[in-house]
């Protein structure tokens, strides 16, 4: 069982590894309160939650492996928090086949089911 959660955590550390990556890049191009493409839709503490999970997701993925409960807790608040957040403007744009979008929805699946 060590080797499985050990596997499981790797596989949530990836994942929050490559969204951490997605976030620099769009905070070094566009600042830390990007709109993310949604321009005056975009609500000022949306803009605040997007540039916070810069912190956030490296935050879990030390977590995992430091302290593991916290670690798979705080996975699991940022990915529903991201999906619940983020559907309200793949609504009101109509992008649910988007592929940023089918990659949350697809690791909420995989922590929902793994955690």
């Amino acid at each position: 069982m060590p080797r499985l959660s050990f596997a499981i955590r790797v596989l949530f550390a990836c994942c929050l590894l490559i969204a951490t990556a997605n976030h620099i890049r769009a905070d070094f191009q566009h600042g830390l309160l990007w709109d993310y493409g949604y321009g005056d839709s975009a609500y000022w503490a949306s803009r605040v939650f997007w540039g916070a999970l810069t912190f956030f997701d490296p935050l879990a993925v030390l977590l995992l492996f430091k302290k593991p409960r916290m670690g798979i807790i705080l996975t699991v608040v940022i990915i529903l928090a991201d999906v619940a957040h983020n559907t309200y403007y793949v609504a009101l744009k109509k992008q649910w086949l988007e592929p940023f979008y089918l990659s949350q929805v697809a690791f909420l699946i995989a922590v929902a089911l793994l955690s």
